[in-house]
């Protein structure tokens, strides 16, 4: 029995372009990110979805509901499939942090997998939520086509997951924005289908 997953970056927003950390806040979507929103539903359109879960942010809703518009199957928020948390550095470039906040910078490179930005999240704990999501996604979507609309932290380390990779190597892969990554899975067995897709505009 195959479980078809398809996971869905949201489009550019004006965080996006200007490089700033973006977790757990919001963003506009910028022009482009709206026509890469636009891309991706034409892309998906013809596929016969059963389930679609949300991170519950403007952004990926927005692509949510542009996907599932006129489609007839479930959409479910799920909190698990946010970004990780960039606490105190959320809304500010690489730059600005290391000018306002250097012990912090230091201190979560310096930390591997638990480090974190002050009042944020560490990798390994974003990792704990999303490897709980994924875990409970297979059990309850045996033999379905599943969406899931979310950032790319959570795509990299589903990716890690599914090829027994550390999550310490997750940048490894490159999840851009408004791109498709699809898996088959068969039981304990998963064929990658497509990682990074960037549909044309």
């Amino acid at each position: 029995m195959r479980t078809s997953i398809w996971l869905v970056r949201h489009g550019q927003t004006a965080a996006n372009r200007s490089r700033r950390y973006l977790g757990r806040g919001d963003s506009p979507l910028t022009d482009y990110g709206q026509r890469q929103h636009a891309a991706v539903a034409q892309r998906l359109r013809s596929l016969p979805f059963t389930h679609a879960i949300v991170s519950p942010t403007r952004r990926t809703r927005a692509l949510a509901n542009l996907l599932v518009e006129q489609r007839n199957f479930q959409l479910t928020e799920d909190p698990r499939w946010l970004e990780i948390d960039h606490g105190r550095w959320e809304g500010l470039t690489y730059r600005e942090v290391v000018q306002r906040f250097p012990d912090d910078a230091r201190a979560r490179w310096a930390n591997g997998v638990d480090g974190r930005a002050t009042d944020g999240e560490s990798l390994a704990e974003a990792a704990a939520r999303v490897y709980a999501a994924w875990a409970e996604l297979l059990t309850n979507n045996r033999g379905g086509r599943v969406l899931i609309v979310t950032h790319a932290t959570p795509i990299q380390l589903a990716l890690c997951f599914c090829c027994n990779m550390p999550i310490a190597e997750h940048w490894r892969w490159r999840i851009d924005l408004g791109s498709i990554t699809a898996l088959d899975v068969y039981g304990s067995s998963i064929i990658i289908r497509m990682v990074n897709h960037v549909p044309r505009l």
